[in-house]
């Protein structure tokens, strides 16, 4: 069917009658470089071949990316004039099969364009864009729920509030995105299954794990898992950052894909009949929770809006987590001026009150963090939360903070 639709392709660009049958995708690029010879060379101008969703035409039982080597090499590589294009939304297939490929398409790649999903101000211009003008309380849940993806924002209805916009996609008879979840990922990995094992674990851990506890976990390793996170890595589903003062042997891999946490949550567990469950829910310990958690990675996604809120934008820094059996700090700032951050991150209805308790959590964490790592600089609260920390008698514990309106600068 693939091999049908090329030659049609080709039928029509060439804008000749092509009845020839490919048995293979040997005769189908034999039949693209025949075309692109008939094409005159110009100066100044490139005979550009584009082939969109080229994961899919790469079936289990094919020879593409064979017949793609051969074509590249023996034709394509040659000519000053030649752009090839390869587009997919598989980031899997094209970083096994093309970026890390290890035949004759190796080293072949001379530019790579990834498109990443949205921050919040790019979530917001487009939220505006479909007429959604609302404030941005609304819009940072809205990210959390479904992260930057330009596809599922284009399906909210600017006509009515956030919260009935999730009831309509989620909970409703036929809900748009309810079944979204096992479509996405048998779409994008080959043995989704396994993929799925390794972000269901790290759902559950709102600290993270290390590798050693997803092998643990999942029962998956070696370079079959070392490819899975790498996979999920490039595809933004999960982020990997190193622990304060430990090897890169002991980074820790987060959930980042909030459409992927929010399913987990909310969605894969939920028989309700309830078509308004989550507007009758809003103010539950669970959805709560789960806000708290989405927070903390939305601050880890806009690192650099952290930096320049914080005025560091133009100094060195490392960024990390830490913890230990009894504390753990959310983002950690290393400065090349020699002094530390340590971020803690809020999501609240209304400015953040610090309590005598809390205070003094705050302070016994720092000395925790000092003694464990042996760290010599200056160390710095940071607060980063929706609202900002209300001014209070215990609030001078706080050095800087960070709201949400510079998430969204």
């Amino acid at each position: 069917m693939q091999l049908r639709k090329f030659a049609k392709a080709i039928s029509e660009y060439s804008r000749t009658e092509n009845d020839k049958e490919y048995k293979d995708w040997f005769d189908a690029f034999d039949a693209l470089q025949d075309y692109l010879k008939t094409i005159p060379v110009t100066d100044g101008k490139r005979r550009l071949i584009f082939i969109d969703e080229m994961p899919w035409i790469d079936n289990k039982k094919s020879d593409f990316v064979s017949a793609l080597e051969y074509f590249w090499n023996s034709w394509g590589a040659l000519q000053d004039d030649v752009m090839f294009i390869a587009s997919g939304s598989a980031t899997s297939w094209l970083n096994d099969k093309l970026n890390e490929n290890q035949g004759g398409l190796h080293a072949r790649i001379t530019k790579q364009i990834v498109l990443p999903p949205f921050n919040l101000k790019e979530t917001e211009q487009y939220l505006e864009y479909i007429g959604a003008n609302w404030d941005r309380y609304q819009i940072i849940q809205t990210y959390m729920a479904l992260g930057g993806v330009p596809f599922y924002l284009s399906l909210i209805n600017p006509d009515i509030s956030f919260a009935q916009n999730i009831d309509a996609l989620f909970f409703e008879h036929n809900a748009t995105l309810r079944l979204e979840f096992d479509e996405l990922y048998y779409a994008l990995f080959n043995s989704a299954d396994k993929y799925v094992t390794v972000v269901r674990a790290l759902a559950d851990k709102r600290k993270g794990l290390t590798r050693n506890e997803l092998i643990k976990l999942t029962g998956l390793q070696g370079n079959t898992l070392t490819r899975i996170l790498s996979n999920l890595e490039k595809s933004d589903f999960i982020v990997c950052y190193q622990q304060y003062g430990h090897t890169l042997r002991d980074s820790i891999y987060k959930i980042s894909d909030l459409y992927t946490l929010f399913h987990f949550k909310f969605v894969e567990k939920n028989n309700t009949k309830d078509t308004a469950w989550w507007q009758n829910n809003l103010q539950s310990a669970v959805i709560k929770s789960w806000q708290g958690f989405s927070f903390e990675l939305i601050g880890l996604l806009h690192l650099q809006q952290i930096k320049k809120a914080l005025g560091i934008s133009g100094i060195s820094t490392s960024a990390s987590g830490w913890q230990i059996k009894d504390a753990q700090i959310d983002l950690v700032i290393e400065r090349a001026d020699r002094f530390v951050n340590l971020c803690e991150m809020k999501f609240s209805v209304e400015q953040y009150e610090i309590t005598k308790e809390y205070a003094d959590k705050i302070r016994d964490r720092m000395s925790l963090f000092r003694e464990n790592t042996k760290c010599k600089m200056t160390l710095q609260n940071t607060f980063i939360t929706t609202y900002g920390v209300r001014i209070g008698k215990h609030s001078s514990i706080v050095n800087s903070q960070v709201t949400m309106d510079d998430l969204f600068d």
